[in-house]
């Protein structure tokens, strides 16, 4: 492959690809039918081709369009079925890999970054690299000092082909929305533009990772590799082996989903309340799951293997952890205080002011989204999610109107995002999961309130005993 593609005439052209190869399919799809072919047959093939094609622009322009692919693919157990198959593959490709910068260009940004005598600092350097992602590609390699560490290049003019992408693919949002229903493709692009600053900038992801790497050390279900060095473009980190979640949605034993479910809940609401930082790319290809010490991959009891955490350029900074209205919010929509929740809702800015809705409506909108809340155990599926996903995305659904009629605070979009996205590789993973636990382990607000309200009410009944 040649390199990264910068110039926007070339890229524009690219992306501009798509939407025009999405039109072209459907002409090729109803002159099939014409010709005899069964719409069914058509269909499939169609879809095939357009995911193909998906795959192949989004993969070669790297950049911000493979990150809009990556947030995409976690989308696509909220597909039907007979849709989700031919997208699967292919978006589930961009989360572990992508075409790879030529050898040449790896070393000479190598020489650029670290300078001439680069290949002193490291006692071994593989130049096929061992994975690639959406603004740079890992090399695996050996430190000087003996430690196996993963060498991070971000590609010449990544930040500049994320503007241009992602501004661009902006315009074809419409286009590409029908893809995940339910969902408004332009704030998540729009949110996705907005961050590109920060994880461009490797400092701010080595001091972000170093944060979690203190802060998990030891722990007994999460693990995050150190920082060794970081210069201009270029971050060392520790090598981390282990199974890649992409590999457990696919072919993992129930032990193993299970258990990866549990700890990606885990470190959902952990995280924030332990670092004060959001970890907000959470695709499968930033995960691994560990083996127990001593055991081989597939083997040992998964109720001891930890969860791998990887890239940390994307965070949000929470230094009180996650907001106590959610955690309020949530525990009063269980126990159905329409009222109040409502009230939360429209102090936070969920509801404007010019809008008035009814209280009990949106309890009733919003209790099967919460549903994993409500229950001890929760198995996340691919059904669950395109159910949710098909009550909000029909127009002649009462929940379809209402949720128009909500709105999302700029504090929340990336939380929700991050929220919802977690649930998606839930239910990739087809995972039971004791979500509740984690909420009352972490969440601000979900039971503190409550059991205040009980020591307060043990306190009355005693005085009034008393008198």
């Amino acid at each position: 492959m040649s390199d990264l593609p910068r110039k926007a005439v070339t890229r524009t052209a690219k992306l501009a690809a798509l939407p025009l190869g999405f039109a072209g399919r459907a002409t090729w799809s109803l002159g099939k039918r014409i010709g005899g072919r069964s719409a069914e047959v058509v269909a499939r093939e169609m879809q095939q081709r357009t995911a193909e094609q998906l795959f192949k622009v989004l993969g070669e322009l790297k950049g911000g369009a493979m990150k809009f692919g990556q947030a995409l693919s976690v989308f696509e157990s909220a597909l039907p079925e007979e849709v989700a198959g031919p997208y699967r593959a292919a978006l589930t490709k961009l989360q572990e890999a992508a075409p790879p910068m030529p050898t040449h260009t790896v070393h000479q940004a190598l020489a650029e970054r670290l300078g001439e005598d680069w290949r002193g600092l490291f006692l071994e350097f593989e130049d096929k690299p061992a994975a690639a992602a959406s603004i740079g590609q890992v090399h695996r390699a050996v430190w000087h000092d003996g430690r196996e560490v993963a060498v991070k290049v971000q590609y010449p003019g990544a930040g500049e082909a994320l503007l241009s992408d992602l501004s661009q693919l902006s315009r074809f949002a419409r286009l590409l929305g029908p893809l995940i229903p339910g969902m408004d493709v332009k704030p998540l692009i729009a949110e996705l533009h907005d961050r590109v600053s920060e994880e461009l900038d490797y400092a701010l992801e080595a001091r972000a990772q170093r944060e979690h790497a203190a802060k998990f050390a030891g722990d007994p279900d999460v693990a995050v590799p150190d920082v060794v060095h970081q210069a201009d473009q270029v971050l060392v980190t520790e090598w981390m082996d282990g199974i890649p979640l992409a590999q457990v949605i696919s072919d993992g034993t129930p032990g193993q989903r299970d258990r990866a479910g549990q700890l990606l809940a885990r470190f959902l609401f952990c995280g924030p309340a332990r670092t004060g930082l959001l970890h907000a790319d959470p695709h499968p290809g930033n995960f691994r799951l560990l083996p127990a010490a001593g055991a081989e991959d597939g083997e040992g009891d998964p109720a001891r293997w930890r969860l791998g955490v990887l890239d940390f350029g994307t965070v949000d900074r929470l230094p009180g952890g996650l907001p106590r209205t959610i955690g309020d919010s949530l525990r009063m929509t269980l126990a159905g205080e329409a009222d109040a929740v409502y009230g939360v809702l429209s102090e936070e800015g969920f509801v404007k002011e010019s809008i008035d809705l009814d209280p009990a409506a949106v309890l009733e909108y919003l209790l099967p989204i919460i549903e994993p809340a409500a229950v001890d155990r929760f198995a996340f599926t691919r059904g669950w999610m395109r159910d949710q996903a098909a009550r909000i995305a029909d127009p002649r659904s009462p929940a379809y109107q209402l949720g128009k009629q909500l709105n999302l605070p700029p504090a929340y979009l990336l939380i929700h995002r991050v929220t919802l996205s977690t649930i998606g590789v839930l239910c990739q993973l087809n995972a039971t999961v004791r979500l509740r636990d984690e909420l009352e382990s972490w969440l601000p607000g979900f039971v503190a309130a409550a059991e205040t309200g009980s020591e307060v009410k043990a306190q009355a009944d005693g005085l009034a005993a008393e008198v």
